[in-house]
């Protein structure tokens, strides 16, 4: 749906944009203050003296057009919607603060519609171009993680291993990690959101949840390796019951698939393993310009039917308080009738072995 067809559908007169990354879909601006104002038949750009030039260039194909005011972006705001007589104005309700939202009924004399689901149903669906971006934000992460297991032993921080990892992705490209890297030792790594810590690697299941950005669009991929020489039976039959349910979920992904029977596919066989209740996160979620976006696959999301260009990841995991636990994540392209799986790296269990 292009705004064009929002505003005649919900009949309001303009669509105000206060998400900065839905002003980055929408204009291709990539600074941190500004504002898009869409009307029937005219666009607008609104930012500072500091960005002016850089939007110019930016923006030029957008069909927007800039406007700076380095006073009070909200002023412009409202000086447009009095001379272009707006009475019904789209806003992105979750992104407007309470304080924000009274300021506006103060200085808007008009009448507010939340379109939120605009830019959600938009950003889902990902363009070649979009696609294209993630999959080389899967290729940075995926060779730097190359480069980094080599140097990972007993006894090192796993701070250290975060740090060596964003330090490869930024030589490759990558403008920063897309979220607090996940490196999780020994019983950390039962922690699903064992961040990075001080904790020095033990033997057992090391977990490492990371990804980069690059260009604006996100990578998040986990894979879970064993540190040292006395691995057990039981942290094998883990490990491949989560391989296997990771496989599974994959083999299912499809366009016309509902996200909650696709985590089910996964739920359901761990369940059949023993391991139902140390399973208890989504399967996954979309990702692009942000790293969670929506739709997510699980079973307390609102039923959503998967739809060709959508990007996801499949996570399953299992989580043991005590002893460790596993998760394996990809990142999947829906298609008509499949999907492209973006990562590439072995879901075989990676022994790093350790030297007597």
């Amino acid at each position: 749906m292009k705004i064009e067809k929002l505003l005649l559908e919900r009949d309001i007169d303009a669509v105000l944009i206060t998400d900065i990354l839905n002003v980055r879909y929408m204009t291709g601006f990539t600074g941190s203050t500004a504002l898009g104002l869409a009307l029937k038949d005219k666009r607008y750009l609104i930012t500072d003296f500091r960005y002016s030039s850089q939007a110019k260039k930016e923006i030029e194909n957008s069909g927007f057009e800039l406007v700076c005011e380095n006073v009070d972006l909200f002023l412009k705001v409202n000086e447009i919607l009095k001379d272009n007589k707006v009475k019904r104005l789209g806003i992105e309700k979750r992104n407007i603060t309470l304080e924000n939202y009274d300021r506006f009924r103060e200085s808007f004399n008009v009448e507010f519609v939340g379109i939120d689901e605009f830019f959600t149903k938009q950003r889902a669906i990902k363009s070649k171009e979009e696609i294209e971006t993630i999959r080389k934000a899967v290729q940075i992460a995926e060779e730097a993680l190359k480069k980094v297991i080599p140097k990972i032993k007993i006894g090192m921080k796993e701070i250290e291993i975060a740090t060596e990892l964003e330090y490869e992705m930024r030589k490759l490209g990558a403008s920063k990690s897309s979220f607090n890297m996940i490196v999780a030792s020994n019983e950390r790594s039962a922690l699903p959101h064992g961040v990075a810590s001080e904790k020095r690697v033990e033997e057992g299941f090391l977990t490492i949840d990371y990804g980069c950005f690059y260009k604006g669009y996100a990578s998040d991929i986990t894979r879970t390796f064993y540190v040292g020489n006395k691995i057990s039976e039981k942290h094998r039959e883990i490990y491949e019951i989560v391989k296997t349910a990771n496989e599974l979920a994959i083999k299912a992904v499809r366009a016309g698939i509902k996200n909650r029977e696709l985590d089910k596919i996964a739920r359901d066989y761990i369940e059949e393993r023993g391991y139902g209740k140390y399973f208890g996160h989504g399967l996954g979620h979309s990702f692009g310009l942000e790293i969670h976006e929506e739709p997510y696959i699980s079973f307390k999301a609102q039923n959503t039917i998967l739809e060709p260009g959508m990007v996801i990841t499949i996570e399953p995991g299992i989580y043991l308080e005590g002893f460790g636990g596993v998760r394996i994540e990809d990142d999947v392209v829906v298609t008509e009738d499949g999907c492209e799986v973006l990562t590439t790296l072995s879901k075989e269990l990676h022994i790093i072995l350790q030297k007597e």
